[in-house]
C-alpha cells in the first residue's frame, strides 16, 4: 500500500536531506541537473544524478525570455507537477520565482504551494542578509530552503548583468558571512553561483550543510548546471562553467550519465570552467 515507504529499502532509495548531508560527510560529491517536464526527468533519474532543480531559469532556455524575472508562480508550479511525475529518487528542489517571497508570510504561503501542489520536497530563494528573516520563518514551519547566493539572476538589473561577484576581497568576506548567517537561519543547502573557486572551496569548508556550486568551482559539494547547457540545446553563447556533455555521447541519456560521473570524479569542472 505505501509504495513510497517501499521505496526507502530498495536498492535505489529517495534521496532526502540527511542523503544529502552523508554524501557532504563522505566527500562524495552531490550531482544536480535542472529538468522541467516529465521525460527529461526520467531520464536524469535513469542516469543517476541526486538533486534535480526545476529552476526559473526555464523563463530563459523554456520561454524565451532575457532574464528570469518573467516566470511567474503558476509556471513554477506547471513544471514542478511535470518534472515530480517523472522521479523516483532523486531529490526535487523549486525556485520560489521573482517576487513570490517578498514577506515571511507570502514566501511561506507559496512554498506551501510548491510542496502540496507541486510536489517539490525544497524551496530555493535568491538569497541575502535581507533574507535572513524568510529563510528563518520557513525552517520554523519545517519548509526545507536552498538559499541561493553569488549571481542571483533574478537581480540582474539591480546589479547590472550576468557578472561574477565576490571577486574583491570585501566582497568575499562578506558573502562568506552571509553564507555562514542563511545556514544558522536554517537553510538545509547553500547553493553558489558565478564565484571565484577559491571562495567556493572556502565557503563550503565553512559550512556544515552541502554547498552546491554552478561555476563556483571543483571544491565545493556538488554541481549543478543547466540540462538543456549539457545536451547542447541552448543556442547562442553559453556560460563559461557550462560543458556540451553530448560531445561523443550517443543519446541523452548517455550524456546525461557523463556528466554525472564526471561530477563524481571530480573530472567536472575542469580549470576552463572556473573563475
Amino acid at each position: 500500500m505505501y509504495t513510497h515507504l517501499e521505496q526507502r529499502y530498495s536498492p535505489r532509495p529517495p534521496v532526502t536531506v540527511a542523503t544529502l548531508q552523508k554524501m557532504k560527510a563522505d566527500g562524495e560529491r552531490i550531482a544536480c541537473l535542472t529538468a522541467y517536464d516529465a521525460s527529461f526527468a526520467m531520464l536524469l533519474d535513469q542516469a543517476g544524478v541526486d538533486f534535480v532543480l526545476v529552476g526559473d531559469s526555464l523563463g530563459m532556455v523554456i520561454q524565451g525570455h532575457e532574464t528570469t524575472v518573467p516566470v511567474t508562480m503558476e509556471h513554477m508550479l506547471y513544471h514542478t507537477r511535470a518534472v515530480a511525475r517523472g522521479l523516483a529518487r532523486p531529490f526535487l528542489v523549486t525556485d520560489l520565482p521573482f517576487m513570490s517571497y517578498a514577506t515571511p508570510e507570502i514566501a511561506l504561503a507559496n512554498s506551501v504551494r510548491l510542496m502540496q501542489e507541486g510536489g517539490a520536497k525544497m524551496v530555493k530563494l535568491e538569497s541575502g542578509a535581507s533574507q535572513l528573516n524568510i529563510v528563518e520563518f520557513l525552517a520554523r514551519h519545517d519548509i526545507p530552503v536552498c538559499a541561493h547566493i553569488g549571481l542571483k539572476p533574478q537581480s540582474v538589473h539591480k546589479v547590472g548583468g550576468f557578472r561574477v561577484q565576490g571577486r574583491e576581497q570585501e566582497a568575499a568576506e562578506r558573502m562568506r558571512a552571509t553564507a555562514r548567517e542563511l545556514q544558522d537561519a536554517g537553510a538545509d543547502i547553500v547553493l553558489l553561483e558565478c564565484i571565484p573557486a577559491a571562495l567556493g572551496a572556502t565557503i563550503a569548508a565553512d559550512l556544515s550543510v552541502p554547498v552546491i556550486g554552478i561555476g563556483a568551482g571543483g571544491d565545493v559539494d556538488g554541481q549543478i548546471l543547466v540540462l538543456y547547457d549539457i545536451l547542447d540545446i541552448t543556442p547562442g553563447r553559453k556560460p563559461k562553467f557550462a560543458h556540451n556533455f553530448m560531445a561523443g555521447a550517443g543519446s541523452p541519456l548517455a550524456a546525461i550519465q557523463a556528466y554525472v560521473t564526471a561530477v563524481k570524479e571530480r573530472s567536472y569542472p575542469a580549470a576552463e570552467h572556473c573563475f
